[in-house]
């Protein structure tokens, strides 16, 4: 089903006659307004032409509505698992997400060497793309210092050991970022292109959970080590094809300053994200909603909520309240949920979004037939240069 938004035009009638030879009294046209062209700056000047294109394409959403994304969607859903074609999403609305979200930690660090999802990951982020839907990617990397998980945040060191060049860690944190480039650069469509990424690493640096947030890191220490991987994957290993985006974690109402937290700076931010868990508080979300979209024009960058949902929720109107109406006039380029953990037989309640047989359904269709919310079939060719929109 393509939803179709419809444009009513009004017209003023003339009335009376008028002496056609005499040029004064024939009705002058106004000028049209001349078109303005919006120029944008990349943090990638060799970035591939369709990673251009992706980029002035999230900014010329913004004034139409938002892209609905869920992570790990194509990959697992509430009772599936690695089904080609598979979506929680399209069991309910039938259409996929406009937006597929996917985790880059375990094709970078040690758990690339045993992992059997690779694989999947590549398959579901072709499938997307051929399609023509947009893929963003987050990382939930290992500690590379301690050998503990993401949320390992119990050595302050771990930042100061990547950032010494030359040290263990230092050289087993490039071989991870080695690792992401040789896949992103296989990563290929049908016609060879390589498939550009929304690439958000180090996310929710906001908090304090993680090895490379605020307990663990100085401002100096976070914003060298976002500009070390930047720098690393653009020009030492040639990835082209990533737009670079930042997602501070923003739960509670926020103002512009939160939103600027460390900063890295704009030379090496393209996309301003967030994270906001805000639960059942509609108000919150709308307030974040608010501070980011002026960010994103001041900055000239798009922006967008690069995760949110509240796990195991049961409201029926969900969709319309919670989503739809706080991001109604709001200039955000896209909305992604978390993931509906694979949980065939549902013991437990990690979900984020819809599935099928959900107390939402029925709003999730209300909030699929908006006009702003646009899902796999509604997107234009997101590949090809926006009009009036110039990346440099």
């Amino acid at each position: 089903m393509i939803k179709m938004n419809v444009l009513i035009l009004s017209a003023m009638m003339l009335f009376g006659a008028c002496d056609t030879d005499n040029p004064i009294d024939k009705p002058v046209q106004p000028d049209p307004d001349p078109v303005t062209t919006v120029e944008l700056s990349i943090v990638d000047k060799k970035s591939t032409d369709q990673t251009k294109a992706l980029y002035s394409q999230l900014w010329a959403i913004q004034s139409k509505g938002f892209m609905f994304g869920h992570h790990d969607d194509l990959f697992y859903g509430r009772k599936w698992f690695n089904v080609p074609g598979g979506s929680d999403t399209k069991d309910v609305c039938g259409d996929y997400p406009a937006v597929f979200s996917v985790d880059f930690a375990e094709i970078m660090d040690d758990r690339s060497l045993a992992s059997n999802s690779n694989d999947i990951r590549r398959r579901c982020i072709i499938e997307a793309r051929e399609r023509g839907e947009v893929i963003t990617a987050c990382c939930h990397l290992n500690n590379p210092l301690t050998g503990g998980d993401s949320w390992d945040n119990s050595n302050i060191n771990v930042v100061k050991e990547i950032l010494k060049d030359g040290s263990q860690t230092n050289i087993k944190f490039k071989v991870w970022l080695d690792r992401l480039a040789k896949f992103a650069l296989d990563l290929k469509d049908s016609k060879g292109n390589q498939i550009p990424v929304i690439f958000r690493p180090f996310h929710e640096h906001t908090q304090t959970w993680s090895w490379w947030g605020q307990m663990c890191t100085t401002e100096k220490e976070f914003i060298d080590l976002w500009r070390f991987t930047v720098t690393y994957l653009r020009d030492v290993k040639r990835v082209h094809q990533f737009i670079y985006a930042i997602s501070p974690q923003m739960d509670v109402p926020k103002t512009k300053d939160d939103f600027l937290f460390r900063w890295p700076g704009d030379d090496y931010v393209d996309f301003i994200g967030m994270d906001c868990y805000h639960g059942l508080n509609p108000s919150t979300f709308s307030t974040n909603l608010k501070s980011i979209a002026a960010i994103s024009k001041e900055k000239m960058k798009p922006c967008g909520v690069t995760e949110t949902g509240v796990e195991a929720f049961t409201d029926k109107d969900f969709w319309t309240k919670q989503i739809l109406t706080p991001a109604t006039g709001r200039f955000v380029s896209l909305i992604v949920t978390w993931r509906n953990k694979y949980d065939p037989q549902e013991e437990g309640t990690h979900y984020f979004s819809v599935f099928k047989g959900h107390p939402s359904e029925s709003d999730f269709i209300k909030f699929y037939n908006s006009p702003i919310s646009f899902f796999s079939k509604d997107l234009p060719d997101m590949y090809i240069q926006a009009e009036n929109v110039v990346v440099k």
